[in-house]
């Protein structure tokens, strides 16, 4: 990590957080037609040939967390006791990979899609978002700092990290997006849409160690013999009081975002007539959206960021000291924020720092492909793909790479989903998603989470809608949609 000391223990405080807190917003049902406006974040070509001709999100909640070092317990949770290591929490000791931990908390508040025609549709998305990254960090250095640290059994053996980072960034959101059919040619229909945001900075900061080496000599006596810490945050976190009250505003920090997104559908004739033309009932709007027999699309998303002023207490610092008593490295009782960097500030060199930060979004990119199976099943598979998930840059947060194969059954108002997941570090996940009417709710771990007795990772979604429901007979078990719909003038001869 870095400076050392400082940098790698915040790395394992955000490492034991995240593991008992806790990123595709609305796994497995993300890629759903009828997702609305949930799936406009994923990809705002979704919204052109709608399902819907009006979707509103009242409220909905999307929330991750996990760590690759330490696994808990599931009944020691909420026990309201003191987690004992190897008892309650069993970090991975042995483990040659360095370790991560992430988090993400995605708040979308009253929204709305709204389809101009069959080919068009706006959409305005209104969401409240945090995002938490940290890692890098070598297995033996964590173990150094998690066994009964300081541990005699460690000293007087050198530690060397080349890198370590912890990132968290808190902002909010607001999206105007457009989206429409711009090619419809016999079996073949392209859909595009752009969403444009605009940003206002909560509360960010970060902290980079680079290049450390290190040797504790006796429990409070350490040598560091190399490393850079570079740190911030917005100045704004000097005078939090600790209420997100104090921060929360929807125009401060202002930026820019945006997404990209285009959608292939392909719709074979199997009747031999051009166009599509289906029968569907008088409550139904637009019964052509989700004719295709297979789909795949593109998106990048969270293009973009926020400049923030770093506070005046903010210094970059080279952490070289020999005989440093390694105590004076940790934070106090009652000691606030600008205090504490006040003091680490004066035991160091200080080097070259900026007034100023610019932190990035978590773009990616996102795949997605969609296959009917028949009118009621469907297969589909989506990837998110980190674009800012290097060493270089020292202010960002970052997506969490996964693949999730989700089946889906669908009726109008009715929607169960399976998405199995696989994010880059190796976790595998089965889940469930439920879409009842105007309620979405599930998890895309809630499987192996009941299953497992200790866990690393988890997460949940739900979400509340109105939407135009029409109750007609047979509604809740016929579907009434897809490619299989029984064409009008099926059993005679095309027209002439």
């Amino acid at each position: 990590m870095a400076h050392y000391k400082n940098c790698i223990l915040l790395l394992t405080a955000v490492m034991l957080t995240a593991a008992t807190a806790q990123a595709q917003s609305f796994s497995g049902y993300h890629t759903s037609q009828y997702a609305g406006i949930h799936a406009v974040p994923f990809n705002p070509a979704s919204a052109a040939g709608s399902r819907y001709r009006w979707d509103v999100n009242i409220v909905g909640l999307d929330a991750k967390a996990g760590n690759t070092y330490i696994k808990v317990k599931k009944s020691s949770l909420l026990s309201g006791d003191s987690l004992r290591r190897f008892k309650d929490y069993f970090p991975d000791t042995s483990a040659t990979r360095k370790q991560y931990a992430w988090g993400s908390v995605d708040v979308m508040l009253p929204s709305a899609l709204y389809a101009i025609d069959e080919k068009q549709s706006i959409a305005f998305t209104w969401r409240v978002r945090a995002s938490m990254n940290g890692g890098g960090v070598e297995t033996n250095t964590a173990n150094f700092f998690t066994l009964n640290y300081p541990n005699p059994r460690f000293f007087n053996r050198n530690y060397a990290d080349s890198y370590g980072a912890a990132f968290g960034h808190a902002w909010n959101e607001f999206g105007f997006s457009y989206a429409r059919v711009i090619k419809d040619e016999g079996d073949h229909r392209w859909k595009a849409g752009i969403t444009l945001k605009y940003l206002a900075g909560q509360a960010a900061g970060y902290a980079v160690g680079r290049d450390a080496s290190f040797t504790f000599k006796g429990r409070n006596l350490v040598d560091i013999n190399s490393g850079q810490l570079f740190y911030g945050y917005n100045e704004a976190l000097d005078k939090w009081d600790g209420s997100w009250q104090s921060l929360y505003s929807p125009f401060q920090n202002p930026g820019i975002g945006a997404d990209i997104g285009v959608i292939y559908e392909w719709r074979p004739e199997s009747d031999g007539l051009m166009g599509s033309t289906y029968e569907g009932d008088k409550d139904t709007w637009n019964p052509d959206a989700d004719t295709w027999k297979a789909r795949i699309g593109v998106s990048v998303v969270d293009i973009g960021g926020i400049n923030y002023t770093k506070s005046a207490f903010n210094t970059n610092l080279d952490m070289r000291a020999l005989n440093f008593p390694a105590t004076q490295l940790n934070k106090r009782k009652g000691e606030s924020i600008t205090q504490y960097t006040q003091r680490l500030n004066s035991m160091f060199t200080h080097l070259d720092t900026d007034g100023k930060f610019f932190m990035n979004l978590p773009t990616s990119v996102n795949l997605m492909g969609d296959y009917n199976l028949n009118d009621r099943f469907f297969l589909s598979a989506s990837a998110t793909i980190a674009l800012n998930g290097g060493t270089h840059d020292n202010s960002k947060t970052q997506a969490l790479t996964q693949l999730i194969i989700t089946p889906r059954y669908e009726t109008r108002h009715l929607g169960a989903y399976l998405p199995f997941s696989v994010n880059r570090f190796g976790q595998a996940d089965a889940g469930f998603g439920l879409r009842a009417g105007p309620l979405v709710i599930g998890s895309a771990s809630l499987f192996t989470t009941l299953f497992r007795s200790d866990v690393n990772h988890a997460d949940v979604f739900v979400a509340l809608r109105v939407i135009p429901i029409h109750f007609s007979k047979w509604s809740w078990d016929k579907g009434s949609g897809g490619i299989f719909r029984k064409r009008k003038g099926k059993l005679g001869c095309p027209s002439i």
